[in-house]
């Protein structure tokens, strides 16, 4: 059994689990997937108005990181604010689309104008809050989302949240990187945040010397619960099935084993052991998107992989095909919103590497390659992916589009660890 997984597990809780390894730097060189060719995105302008300059701001910059369009400066006095666009301007700029947000009894009407062919193709009023409402920017977000909804038929990512482990505490952020809120009490010690499907709640487990519960927080209230099932031993890795009703999560026993166990946390019942140690430790769950699967890590082999099951324990199975010697430990999966695909890191000559496995053809696409790179989590739009790096001198958050290779920094204060990716949250966007 590799003990030093569970060693890592039982270390003081400022230290970062084993099972999700902590990073450096990558190369902004690196793509995969489909290359990134200039001029293939649409081209976007944000059309100049009266008032509203922050609604515009975050909805200029949420298209931008939604990488579906490139978004075109416009030069300062380059255009006036009038009650009419002025189609032949920004044909000459070479956008495609514009932006209009105007203001309205309710907030605002936004409209999407066809450049080239000098007509109104959306037109749709949003009522939002006063700006220095707590919701404001979730409401622009879901305009940013509905923006790029009607130009490729699927909502963006703006309207959703990352939280994040920074030293014993949970916060979460705004997609953009703002807005940064604390989540759990200051006098705890916590471990393995997650959101719930809905993300009205978090879970995470509870650092008790040596023992954790884990412990169930309603956003709105502050209040918690503990988990049916967790009062003893530790209890890490909580995973919520999609439904929310389901919370599988690794318990370590007496002797050191660890196992990946289930619990009804609408009823608060009916744990369920679903692996068997035998002498190699099991955890880190993650559902597939039907809930018939749990992908997960056991050191079964010897040292970390990334193994799956049916979600009642039946049916385990190696994943992630790995090379023995060539390839090290695989840890902290992540299955996509599709199903097609797991993400995680691997070890390859001693430093975490992200990659993405394709489920079906069993193929491996790497998408790091320089530093130490760990713990992805994916975006609801199955094409960004959030992780861990320290390229910037210290562990932050990046942001990597599969499709492109861009990529971007949550920079936030503080070491971050364990990244955790919200659904689309209300609105529009849920």
């Amino acid at each position: 059994m590799n003990r030093l997984l569970i060693t890592g597990l039982l270390l003081a809780a400022a230290s970062p689990l084993v099972a999700q390894d902590p990073a450096p730097p990558i190369d902004r060189g690196v793509r995969v997937g489909i290359s990134y060719q200039p001029g293939t995105r649409p081209r976007l302008v944000m059309l100049p108005g009266p008032g509203l300059d922050s609604v515009r701001a975050i909805v200029g910059r949420d298209l931008d990181y939604s990488d579906r369009f490139e978004v075109l400066p416009l030069e300062p006095g380059g255009s006036t604010v009038t009650s009419a666009v002025n189609y032949q301007l920004y044909r000459t700029l070479g956008a495609d689309y514009g932006i209009e947000v105007r203001a309205d009894a309710a907030g605002v009407v936004v409209r999407l104008h066809d450049i080239g062919g000098g007509t109104v193709r959306q037109e749709q009023p949003f009522a939002i809050p006063a700006e220095s409402a707590p919701e404001f920017r979730m409401a622009v977000h879901r305009i940013s989302d509905e923006a790029v909804r009607w130009v490729t038929g699927t909502p963006g990512v703006a309207a959703t949240r990352l939280l994040v482990l920074i030293d014993k505490r949970a916060y979460r952020v705004d997609s953009d990187g703002a807005a940064m809120t604390a989540v759990t009490p200051a006098a705890e010690t916590i471990l393995s945040p997650t959101w719930s499907p809905d993300g009205r709640s978090v879970a995470y487990t509870k650092f008790l010397d040596g023992t954790g519960p884990i412990m169930l927080q309603d956003l709105a209230t502050g209040r918690s619960q503990r988990v049916a099932g967790t009062e003893s031993q530790l209890n890490i890795t909580p995973a919520f099935s999609p439904d929310g009703r389901t919370l599988a999560f690794a318990r370590t026993d007496q002797q050191g084993g660890t196992d990946i166990y289930a619990v009804n946390v609408v009823d608060q019942c009916c744990l369920r052991r679903l692996t068997v140690g035998r002498f190699a430790d099991n955890l880190s769950p993650t559902y597939a998107p039907d809930g018939r699967r749990i992908a997960f890590v056991s050191t079964r082999p010897g040292t970390p992989q990334i193994y799956a099951m049916s979600s009642d324990g039946t049916d385990q199975e190696l994943l992630a095909p790995y090379d023995y010697g060539a390839t090290g430990a695989s840890n902290a999966p992540e299955w996509s919103p599709d199903g097609a695909s797991v993400a995680f890191h691997r070890d390859i000559d001693r430093s975490p590497q992200v990659f993405i496995l394709e489920v079906g053809s069993r193929r491996f696409k790497q998408l790091t390659s320089s530093g130490r790179n760990s713990d992805p989590t994916w975006a609801p739009d199955g094409r960004h992916l959030a992780f861990v790096s320290d390229r910037s001198g210290r562990q932050q958050v990046w942001i990597i589009d599969t499709e492109t290779g861009r990529i971007r920094q949550i920079g936030l204060f503080g070491q971050v660890r364990l990244p955790h990716w919200s659904r689309r949250l209300g609105g529009v966007a849920r």
